[in-house]
């Protein structure tokens, strides 16, 4: 057994998957998705069900590592940004060398600042500098880095 993938749905897959090649060079694996029809609408338990996007491979794993999913519903339920102590899925996490350059280049690439850099000592672990913040559409993300 091996993780996948996560999935992100998207208001505009295209810009927001652009973001995280930016952000975080992440490269596009061919196919472009662009999928319907009835085993869509039964596996998804929607009706239909018509989605375009993209997977990304991410950083740090080589070409057969998780990749983040980011479609675009034909139909989306639209819905306000949650706080990051709701119950679910809240948030994807991003091992970095520095958390303010990346910070920086988030926010420059469109995304925003959700909290404040904050530095501390983990018994047995290490220290760590984290941050949580938010791509163009509003999905959290944790900026980590250990020492």
């Amino acid at each position: 057994m091996k993780f996948a993938h996560t999935n992100i749905v998207s208001t505009n897959w295209k810009e927001l998957a652009d973001f995280y090649i930016r952000t975080f060079n992440c490269k596009i694996v061919p196919p472009i998705r662009n999928q319907s029809g009835e085993w869509l609408d039964k596996g998804t338990g929607l009706s239909n069900a018509q989605l375009e996007g993209v997977h990304l491979l991410l950083p740090g794993y080589g070409e057969n590592g998780p990749t983040l999913e980011i479609h675009q519903y034909k139909n989306i339920d639209d819905q306000k940004f949650t706080p990051p102590n709701k119950r679910g899925y809240r948030h994807i996490a991003f091992e970095v060398e520095s958390v303010q350059s990346i910070l920086d280049r988030l926010v420059k690439n469109g995304g925003k600042m959700s909290g404040e850099i904050t530095t501390r000592k983990v018994e047995d672990l290490g220290e760590i500098t984290f941050v949580y913040a938010r791509d163009p559409e509003g999905n959290l993300i944790e900026l980590q880095s250990w020492r």
